[in-house]
């Protein structure tokens, strides 16, 4: 599969007001994207599009191949990994991280009455060791600090292998030790040759791990650049975008940005 998530004039409007306006947009495989732009601009419901949980009030959106609207969202979810602070609130307190885990397999967020194989369980125990976890397979999740429970939530949205992985703001209110941590994990991952898509939704470019290949900048509801990162990610692009002169540095693959 080359594309993964194809928009074609996608609008959403609440309560009269386009949240998004005529997006088009698409992600192949190989790529790993990031999303900026203010409170508002429609960040978030990209995601939600993105993931199944949104439809929109027009155009099409083609995910996996499948078009939104014409699909079993149950069958295709499973197919997308998801990791945002409202999905976290889903997950209960006392739940184990390893439930946590390894409740992805059946798209659930806390344990119940399904029957795991130990193919599963040593999955998940994999995964836990991956994002720096298996120490705390049998903690509870409402234990951990934020930055264990961000790395919980991706292990989480990467547990079932998917062909997408959608992040909605990874990185927000940790730590700088927390954040430097999860931005190391999170660019070995984007770098790796069998890692999946990759969207990520931020407000900050300090939050951007080395790794991402594209950018798209939103501003009510609209795209004021898309692509590859070097020619979407200028200082010109974000002092549109944020309606201030803003400079953009690069250091060694990471960024900062400051009003000048």
């Amino acid at each position: 599969m080359s594309t993964v998530l194809d928009f074609t004039d996608v609008t959403v409007v609440r309560n009269g007001t386009a949240i998004l306006d005529s997006v088009d947009w698409r992600v192949d495989a190989a790529e790993r994207w990031v999303i900026l732009g203010p409170n508002g601009a429609g960040k978030t419901t990209l995601l939600q599009l993105a993931s199944t949980l949104m439809y929109p009030t027009s155009g099409d959106v083609s995910i996996l191949d499948e078009t939104l609207g014409r699909v079993d969202v149950f069958e295709l979810r499973p197919r997308i990994g998801f990791a945002s602070s409202a999905m976290a609130k889903r997950i209960p307190f006392d739940e184990t991280v390893l439930n946590v885990v390894m409740t992805a397999a059946y798209s659930v967020t806390g344990r119940w009455n399904e029957a795991y194989e130990g193919i599963d369980e040593k999955r998940a125990h994999r995964v836990l060791a991956e994002w720096r976890l298996d120490h705390l397979a049998d903690r509870r999740f409402g234990t951990l600090s934020d930055g264990e429970q961000k790395r919980a939530q991706i292990a989480r949205g990467v547990m079932t292998d998917p062909e997408m992985l959608l992040l909605d703001e990874p990185a927000a209110s940790l730590d700088l030790g927390a954040r430097e941590e999860l931005l190391a994990l999170l660019s070995g991952y984007a770098q790796a040759t069998d890692a999946p898509a990759i969207v990520m939704v931020t407000h900050h470019v300090e939050e951007i791990p080395t790794g991402i290949t594209h950018a798209m900048l939103l501003r009510d509801g609209r795209i004021v650049a898309a692509g590859p990162l070097a020619e979407s990610l200028t200082s010109e692009n974000l002092s549109e975008t944020f309606n201030m002169t803003i400079e953009l540095t690069d250091r060694d693959g990471r960024f900062a940005a400051r009003a000048r």
